[in-house]
């Protein structure tokens, strides 16, 4: 094992800790602001109830299982830029986009379509309950439409990452998820029924925003109405990303408008995309699970799960930007023949995410019941929700670590030692450990989420001893 990365932690490389933050901070925000747009959802869809709640949280949660998919595109782009970019061969960083957006279309598009289609298929697979499952179709039959545009987003996302200008991709998310807030309140809630919410608010105090919707008339579309101001800003996020490819700057450097195909390249990020992108779809059909398990205990348990997990991302999507940022030094780094400097560029980013994740862990583990009451007042959901943010903030620490080198080795090319560690343990541990506490030897809601962090732990433990192992640094690209 390499020892000699341990022996980094001792002391710290401002300069490079500074790269990370300065790499990372626009994708932290840009982050932040798709948390903040999830946890507007969830507090606009919570008031409709915890029904309408459970089943935006299923919709939702199959939606992005097959949406992961498009990380793994995201991934490979980012990979193969970065360490072009490494090796100052500008234009093959223009030749990842090419290649991640065609294989986003054919991806794309068939999913999208098939997800509108057929969402009255397999939902009931998942629920039970008649009025969750139609509420559910409601939502995942338009938002399965949003999976072609957000694939292109996500390989985009990839490129601007990759060629260290993060900045653009801030840019692009926060005016698409400030979009999506906005079209969420008027068209969950109808014209008339958002200036009632906004009255109803803190005595009146915020009945002026209403003023914001009124310049049209929305239909009270409900769940429905969440999933097309998804639609729509989706698609407004590919558009924006376009209007970036025409900067000079972009243009001219990286040769975005000269179309070359590359069979050789394409195969490499069909390599890296292929094995994260089973992981992804694998673990988060694994939480769809998950959600089933939960709802086999209760609707309350289910909406609590949904709030919990709407909250984690909070502490998860931080990280995961920091996480990004590593992962382009170390493709940089790589590129460059400098694995030390790789290496350096993985101790302080885990440095990072060690702090951010942990701070939030520890505010989850205090103060519960203050943020989840923002979401829900009933306190049956309240009193199981406390319990799931508790356990979640004790293992944030660990999250930290695992999510950061998960990040790492996906930027130096391996791909696919994370997918079948994690995969494997989702699946042979977790879930089997989920049903049979919570379910068979009815611990309930505790058995689950107990289950949950020592799923985080392993997988943790998992990446470091990888990253110790060294031999991420010898992956050619």
């Amino acid at each position: 094992m390499d020892a000699k990365i341990l022996k980094k932690f001792k002391t710290k490389d401002r300069p490079l800790s500074k790269r990370v933050m300065r790499l990372g901070l626009p994708v932290i925000l840009s982050n932040l602001s798709r948390t903040f747009m999830n946890l507007a959802d969830m507090a606009m869809v919570g008031h409709l109830g915890a029904v309408a709640l459970a089943a935006t949280g299923m919709g939702a949660m199959l939606v992005w299982t097959i949406l992961s998919f498009a990380i793994s595109l995201r991934t490979a782009t980012q990979t193969v830029a970065a360490r072009r970019l490494g090796q100052r061969k500008l234009r093959e960083c223009g030749v990842a986009m090419h290649n991640g957006l065609l294989l986003a279309t054919l991806f794309g598009i068939p999913v999208a379509v098939g997800g509108y289609l057929y969402a009255d298929r397999f939902i009931p697979f998942f629920l039970s309950d008649p009025e969750v499952v139609k509420l559910s179709v409601d939502y995942a039959s338009v938002a399965f439409l949003s999976v072609f545009f957000s694939s292109l987003g996500f390989v985009f996302q990839g490129f601007f990452t990759g060629v260290e200008r993060t900045r653009a991709h801030m840019n692009v998310t926060v005016l698409a998820n400030a979009l999506n807030v906005y079209l969420n309140a008027g068209l969950i809630y109808g014209t008339e029924n958002i200036r009632e919410l906004f009255e109803g608010l803190g005595s009146g105090a915020f009945s002026w925003v209403g003023i914001f919707w009124s310049w049209t008339q929305f239909p009270e579309l409900g769940v429905r109405g969440a999933a097309l101001a998804t639609l729509i800003a989706s698609a407004w996020m590919v558009v924006h990303y376009s209007i970036y490819l025409l900067a000079p700057w972009i243009r001219k450097q990286f040769g975005v408008f000269s179309f070359r195909f590359d069979g050789a390249m394409l195969k490499r990020q069909i390599r890296l995309a292929a094995p994260q992108g089973s992981q992804e779809m694998l673990v988060m059909f694994g939480f769809s699970l998950f959600y089933k398990i939960v709802g086999m205990i209760g609707i309350l348990e289910l909406a609590a799960t949904e709030i919990v997990f709407t909250i984690l991302q909070t502490s998860f999507m931080p990280a995961a930007g920091i996480g990004q940022a590593c992962a382009t030094l170390v493709g940089k780094f790589l590129g460059e023949n400098n694995p030390d400097r790789a290496e350096t560029s993985i101790v302080e980013s885990v440095r990072w995410s060690f702090w951010v994740m942990g701070t939030l862990g520890m505010v989850f583990i205090l103060f519960p019941g203050l943020i989840l009451s923002i979401f829900t007042s009933d306190p049956e959901v309240l009193r199981f929700g406390r319990f799931g943010l508790r356990i979640a903030g004790l293992v944030q620490f660990a999250d930290a670590v695992g999510m950061t080198l998960w990040f790492a080795l996906s930027g130096a090319g391996n791909t696919f030692y994370p997918a079948v560690v994690e995969s494997g343990i989702m699946w042979l541990f977790f879930l089997p450990a989920a049903y049979i506490t919570g379910v068979v030897f009815g611990l309930g809601y505790m058995g689950p989420w107990i289950s949950m962090a020592i799923y985080l732990v392993l997988f943790a433990v998992a990446m470091a001893r990888k990253i110790l192992i060294g031999d991420w640094k010898e992956i050619k690209v």
